[in-house]
Formats: C-alpha cells, sequence, structure tokens
C-alpha cells in the first residue's frame, strides 16, 4: 500500500532523523549488533533500505524484528509513513480534532463516556463539571494536557491533597488543562493489573458500505504504571474479537526484552483472561465509530467498569505497533480494500 511517491520518502528520513529517541536506537543497535552479528554499516544500510522500500520509520525497523525477516515477511508490516498516509485519507485535517483534542472528544462523543471530566476553566468557574470531578467517589483526579500522546504528562493526584485553587495552581504550572475522574477498573481487571487502568483497544473501520469493521483489539496492561501505553514500558496482548478472551502472551515493545505468559507482578495468566463486558464493548465502540462518521478509522480506548465499558480516548493515528506487534504480523494488505 503506497499512496504518496516513493521519492517523498527522503522528507521522511529527515522527519525519523530529527524526531529519534537516540538513546534507545542506541541500545536497540547494540542489541542487534550483540545477538545478531550485523556491523554497524550493514545494520544502517539494511535499515535505509527499509525506509524506502517497505515506507517504514527508523523504530520500526527494530520493533518489528525486520532484522530477523525477510522480504516477503518484511512488506507485509504497516509502517510509520504508510500509516500517516492512510491516515491522512480516513481522518481529514479538518476534522480529526474531534479525536486528537480530549476536551474537544468528550464534548462530542458525551454519551459514550461515564467519568466525569472537565477543564481547567471549568475548573476555575467553579460550575456543575468542575464539582462532578471534585466530589467524585474514588477522591482521585487524572490531569494532563488535552493534547497529550502515549500517556506522557498524566498524574493521578490524590484530591485530600488539594483544595480546588491549589488543584488549579498545579495544573497550570504543568500545562494541565483537563481534570478527569479516577476510574474505578472492574475487579478482574484490577486482580490482573492494578497499579493502573488497563484498557481496550479496539480498531474500527468505516468501510464502503458505510458499516463497522473491527480491525483488531488488543488489552494494554500496565506494568507498575499508572499508564497502559506500550511506550510508557508496558504490555499488549491481543483479543480474540469474537470471545473477547486474550489468546495470546503479552508483548513489549521493547526488543530487549521477552514476551510475557504471566503478568510480570501479579503472576496471572495473560492468555486466556477474559474481558467482562465484551460484548458491551464492541457495540460501544462500533456506535461511537458511527456516532461522527467524519473520522473513518478510530482506536478506541474502552476502560472496563463495574457497571460496563466506559470511553476514555480515540485515536485517529490509532498505533500500529499495538495492532501488529501482539499478533506478531504483518497486517497491511487488510486495508488495501478500505483505500
Amino acid at each position: 500500500m503506497s499512496l504518496i511517491p516513493a521519492y517523498k520518502r527522503s522528507i521522511y528520513l529527515i522527519y525519523y532523523l530529527k524526531k529519534i529517541d537516540r538513546l534507545t536506537l542506541k541500545k536497540y543497535f547494540k542489541h542487534v549488533i550483540d545477538t545478531k552479528g550485523y556491523s554497524t554499516q550493514t545494520l544502517w544500510m539494511d535499515i535505509i533500505s527499509c525506509v524506502y522500500k517497505y515506507n517504514i520509520g527508523l523504530m520500526d525497523y527494530f520493533i518489528f524484528k525486520f532484522f530477523d525477516r525477510d522480504k516477503e515477511e518484511r512488506a507485509m508490516w504497516l509502517g510509520t509513513g504508510a500509516k500517516y498516509e492512510y491516515d491522512l485519507i480516513m481522518n481529514p485535517k479538518s476534522t480529526r480534532h474531534l479525536i486528537e483534542n480530549k476536551i474537544d472528544f468528550y464534548e462530542v462523543y458525551a454519551p459514550f463516556v461515564q467519568h466525569a471530566n472537565c477543564t481547567i476553566y471549568d475548573l476555575k468557574q467553579e460550575n456543575i463539571m468542575a464539582s462532578k470531578v471534585l466530589n467524585n467517589f474514588s477522591k482521585k483526579v487524572v490531569v494532563k494536557d488535552a493534547l497529550g500522546q502515549c500517556g506522557w504528562d498524566v498524574e493521578v493526584l490524590n484530591l485530600n491533597d488539594y483544595s480546588r485553587e491549589e488543584l488549579i495552581q498545579y495544573m497550570i504550572k504543568k500545562g494541565f488543562d483537563l481534570a478527569e475522574e479516577f476510574i474505578e477498573q472492574h475487579s478482574d481487571l484490577s486482580k490482573l493489573s492494578p497499579s493502573g487502568l488497563n484498557t481496550i483497544r479496539i480498531i474500527t473501520q468505516i468501510n464502503k458500505q458505510g458499516e463497522v469493521d473491527i480491525l483488531g483489539a488488543c488489552l494494554r496492561i500496565s506494568v507498575n504504571s499508572h499508564v497502559d501505553n506500550l511506550a510508557s514500558g508496558n504490555i499488549a496482548a491481543p483479543v480474540d474479537i469474537d470471545s473477547g478472551i486474550v489468546c495470546s502472551v503479552g508483548v513489549y515493545s521493547d526488543i530487549t526484552k521477552e514476551n510475557v505468559e504471566n503478568h510480570p507482578v501479579t503472576g496471572m495468566k495473560i492468555s486466556g483472561f477474559q474481558i467482562p463486558f465484551w460484548v458491551d464493548a464492541i457495540m460501544m465502540a462500533k456506535k461511537a465509530a458511527l456516532y461522527r462518521p467524519e473520522n473513518r478509522s478510530i482506536g478506541w480506548d474502552v476502560a472496563i467498569t463495574p457497571n460496563g465499558p466506559d470511553l476514555v480516548e480515540g485515536n485517529h493515528n490509532w498505533c500500529k505497533i499495538l495492532w501488529q506487534l501482539p499478533v506478531n504480523k504483518g497486517l497491511k494488505n487488510s486495508l488495501e480494500q478500505y483505500v
């Protein structure tokens, strides 16, 4: 799937080089050289060749383990460049703010959101939205940047430690503009991993008939973290769409870490875990997909509470790593029918 002329991949390459996490790149280079016998020069040449040939990013090469794959396998994986081009078609820049900006998201998709949320403006105005957040049952609040990504700069605060004014000042200091009620997850998920909210990523795609297809689903599992993002060092496992049962082991995006059959902290077996309220979660994701169909391909983050599914977030640039890595399979060709 190539939607933009290949020569533009030189522009992509420059972007990747500017944005790369150099410490992680150095770590991955050392790992591959030590374990696979590549020389630094040979490895760089292979990476650059793959950027042009398969439209992937520099880090994709390592995360998708291209150093272990032949050309037929490599061609199957959806990389950063191809995903960017796909998103431009499916989720136009003129409408993706409905998903990208969490303040807009909570306003637009309010029918699917159970937990209370408010802006820093609401807190200053002491309105009913702020009151629901400040007086929530858990006595905890999650504060974040409405445009934040990958769980970075997200904090969980105890409301007993802050007055309303102190909370406002703290959010201003940290650059936060959104406050949310701390979500109490279903007890089954807490047993699996109690350190953070463990959400399900359900990826929906509106097809050419105007119906909703499910591209994939996975359980994001926290590991000694209050967030569950792969980029923050957590694990993910694929979920069978029909049953809601986790159907394989947990994987890290860090290539130096091995897959895990049991949770590293609680010891609970990951494969075979039944996600509660699965049918309700799938139904909610499909309804949300059609609620504002301007954006056709969305990754929904769904929390499972004791009372059912709660929509936490939508992602117009849903993670191609989270989609493919847990199943250890390149899925790029499955998108061809939607372009």
